[in-house]
């Protein structure tokens, strides 16, 4: 999502102190309205169609930047989990989805960003220092793509450290989010109306960005420590609601 500095900074005077590295392509004010149109959309068509258990919401709408860290069963997960927080929400998003100019174009015009999951990516991580200094909250997904089975971090499944690189150099923390149902939204029968769909989304405890530990240590001891949040807000969200651990894939 990259011009140069200083066409970023001209497109985007709302953001301009920021705006080097933000890979800004729309003015702010549109990519907030528009955010919020969509999620306007997405809620009326919610309260309709599913139902949605949330635990601990209010961990989610802390003030300050921070990156959100979900779990990815699904790639409607970030568009659920933007419809469910309040906090607008820039995803750093498979580089793969920018290749349509239609879905690029939205993208773009609700402040995501690209990542290439194959290769080095000093950019996407630098926009992502960037925000979340800046007191946005950025989305990631740790586990790299959509995982299911004992791969899953609900599971106990292995990530990537990319968020605690982000979090510790921007000095803000991670919330852990695990969002269970959506695989299911694939099939038509979640959308008719009304409320047979179901979702459960559980928000965890801030993993602080550790500054008392060399940075590489420090990136092992964040990941250990969201890897295992991941497990127990699963196991938390299953006793909650019910949920039986064969309705996730």
């Amino acid at each position: 999502m990259t011009s140069s500095a200083a066409p970023a900074a001209a497109a985007c005077p709302a953001r301009k102190p920021i705006a080097a590295g933000l890979g800004c392509r729309v003015p702010g004010l549109f990519a907030r309205l528009n955010y919020r149109f969509g999620q306007f959309v997405g809620r009326s068509v919610f309260f309709m169609t599913m139902n949605v258990r949330t635990v601990r919401p209010e961990a989610a709408e802390r003030e300050g930047g921070y990156v959100l860290a979900c779990t990815h069963l699904s790639h409607l997960d970030p568009i659920c989990v933007g419809i469910i927080a309040q906090r607008k929400v820039d995803w750093m998003s498979r580089v793969e989805f920018f290749r349509r100019r239609i879905v690029a174009a939205y993208l773009w015009s609700v402040d995501a960003f690209p990542v290439n999951r194959f290769a080095v990516t000093a950019r996407s991580i630098r926009t992502a220092i960037a925000r979340a200094a800046a007191g946005r909250v950025v989305g990631i997904f740790p586990e790299g793509g959509v995982t299911i089975g004992d791969d899953s971090a609900c599971r106990g499944g292995p990530i990537k450290r990319g968020a605690c690189v982000v979090a510790q150099r921007a000095g803000v923390p991670i919330i852990p989010c695990v969002i269970l149902g959506t695989h299911k939204l694939n099939q038509p029968l979640p959308w008719i109306p009304y409320r047979r769909g179901n979702l459960w989304v559980i928000f965890g405890k801030p993993v602080e960005a550790r500054r008392d530990l060399p940075r590489r240590a420090a990136r092992f001891e964040m990941a250990e420590a969201l890897r295992q949040q991941f497990k127990a807000l699963y196991e938390e969200l299953r006793a909650t609601h019910a949920v039986p651990d064969d309705e996730v894939p």
